[in-house]
């Protein structure tokens, strides 16, 4: 079969895709749950009823591939200053109005010019080359292109790598609970503390989400979150304090959380970018609400994104943008006090 037909998998794998008469078939990946007739596309614009089954139309053929920095996704306790091999295929199920990555998220597959076909054994032997320790899965949303995902996932582990992924998790909970048994780290978008939101703005809902993150925590996943503080949506002291009290509460105060600075994108260009003030008093509250490691993004903000111990303060790692400069772990403790630091350090 060839990789843009691959056949997708059900909730989880092998498991048949829903058929409901007709040649329709439900894909029942994430919670749109699109019903689709023959030659009909997904919500996401890669998944497609083709002779009424579910194919994955961008198996293997991303449409970005690049070396980042570990901390660009962003993760900040996870292999500091260590570059990952970035892949991604076009599509995306939100539809998000600020999207920064949208020329690529909100195409067609089919649409984009593509690199060559990079199947997942390729893209393993290509991250030993680069000598890249792990593969992210990232900049549109790894959980549609789910197949191509796993299966690179399951052989980046076989290959002593580490996976990462980069999503907004609004995904359902079978295939995502079977997936994070193959992740070792991810950064989640929380976008917003409201349903309304979610919808309004990015087509999406805030109770998988939610659960997901749960879930991910509990098998095991390194976690770590970002929130985009977008003024007059949720900058409001209200809404930040809603989001800390939750992150603290269900995942734990050693999360780490990343607030980050909007900038005009999109279909979000009416707005202005996120003052530093803002960002600030999100830090603040943050702690209030009993967060230890809250960091700061999209801006130069001077200490805001070096890592400190949560239990004597002493600062761990500095960094400036994607650059670590000073790293001080010893065996992923802390020096001073031999505190532990929540986080994947080798």
């Amino acid at each position: 079969m060839t990789p843009e037909l691959i056949e997708c998998y059900g909730p989880v794998p092998q498991h048949d895709t829903r058929k409901e008469g007709d040649m329709k078939v439900r894909c029942d990946l994430c919670p749109k749950a699109c019903l689709l007739e023959e030659g009909q596309r997904g919500d996401c614009r890669m998944r497609i009823n083709l002779d009424g089954k579910l194919r994955a139309i961008s198996y293997g053929r991303p449409c970005a591939v690049h070396v980042d920095p570990i901390e660009k996704k962003p993760l900040f306790h996870f292999l500091p200053g260590s570059g990952i091999l970035s892949i991604a295929t076009a599509g995306c199920n939100l539809h998000c109005k600020n999207c920064q990555n949208w020329a690529i998220s909100q195409r067609n597959p089919d649409d984009i010019s593509r690199f060559e076909i990079l199947p997942p054994e390729k893209v393993v032997a290509l991250a030993k080359k680069i000598d890249s320790r792990s593969i992210a899965f990232t900049y549109t949303e790894p959980t549609i292109y789910y197949e191509y995902t796993l299966d690179t996932a399951r052989l980046a582990i076989k290959g002593g790598l580490k996976n990462v992924l980069v999503t907004a998790a609004c995904i359902n909970s079978k295939p995502w609970k079977y997936l994070c048994k193959l992740i070792d780290g991810a950064n989640v978008d929380l976008k917003f503390m409201s349903d309304r939101l979610y919808r309004e703005v990015c087509d999406g809902y805030l109770l998988p989400v939610l659960d997901n993150l749960v879930s991910a925590v509990r098998a095991g996943v390194l976690v770590e979150v970002t929130n985009l503080v977008i003024p007059t949506l949720n900058d409001s002291d209200n809404d930040i304090r809603k989001l800390c009290s939750w992150v603290a509460e269900n995942m734990g105060p050693e999360t780490p959380l990343h607030f980050s600075r909007f900038f005009p994108h999109y279909k979000l260009k009416n707005l202005p970018p996120t003052p530093a003030e803002t960002l600030k008093r999100a830090r603040d509250i943050a702690g209030e609400e009993g967060l230890k490691h809250v960091y700061a993004g999209n801006i130069h903000m001077p200490g805001a994104q070096d890592t400190a111990c949560a239990g004597c303060g002493k600062v761990l790692i500095r960094r400036t943008g994607y650059r670590v400069f000073e790293n001080h772990l010893e065996d992923g403790r802390c020096p001073e006090c031999g505190r532990e630091l929540k986080g994947v350090w080798k």
